[in-house]
């Protein structure tokens, strides 16, 4: 016996036991509320398109920002070589005239006999350097007796203090140590009272 196999309506049963609106599972697109069914494909595809267009302004605009920072890079790379290498030009320039001075000091070496005046010559242009690099910001180190500290002073060697009182103090200085602008360039090099 072969049975019929065609596909029956699915009928709901009330608590009273019996049927109520049957339910057809095989819906047909043409009944209200499954037609938007197909739609999600349409739709589907425009989100895509606008996700790659979204894509590509996101990666065009990271490109435009990893060349402009290759750019800035590059130029203060170059403004910071430019500036290295001009740093002192202005100090050079300042000292012109001292080495002018120099030059002429120089000269009335070769043709003066007078002593005196060649010292007060030589004397002036010391002078004029000294004042020149302190314009620059430039001061020099006060170290002779004064206690020895290692963040300022380099100490080449001991020797005995001549007294109790100098004991760790700076009894002469071998170089001159230097400020710029208030800032360690050079430590002293001192002798220091053991």
């Amino acid at each position: 016996m072969e049975q019929n196999h065609e596909e029956q309506p699915m009928t709901e049963v009330n608590e009273t036991g019996h049927t109520e609106n049957p339910i057809d599972i095989n819906t047909d697109e043409s009944i209200g509320g499954t037609a938007h069914l197909n739609e999600p494909v349409a739709s589907e595809n425009e989100e895509i398109e606008k996700l790659k267009t979204e894509i590509q302004e996101l990666k065009d605009k990271y490109l435009r920002h990893v060349a402009e920072f290759d750019n800035f890079r590059k130029r203060t790379a170059k403004e910071r070589l430019e500036l290295i290498q001009t740093a002192g030009k202005e100090v050079i320039t300042a000292l012109l005239p001292v080495v002018d001075d120099c030059d002429r000091a120089e000269k009335q070496l070769q043709n003066s006999n007078d002593a005196e005046a060649i010292k007060e010559g030589v004397q002036l242009v010391f002078n004029k350097l000294r004042s020149t690099l302190q314009s620059k910001g430039l001061k020099p180190m006060q170290s002779v007796g004064e206690a020895f500290d290692a963040d300022q002073h380099e100490a080449i060697t001991e020797i005995p203090a001549p007294n109790e009182a100098l004991k760790g103090k700076i009894l002469d200085e071998v170089e001159k140590g230097y400020y710029l602008n208030d800032k360690i360039i050079r430590f002293a090099k001192v002798v220091v009272g053991k």
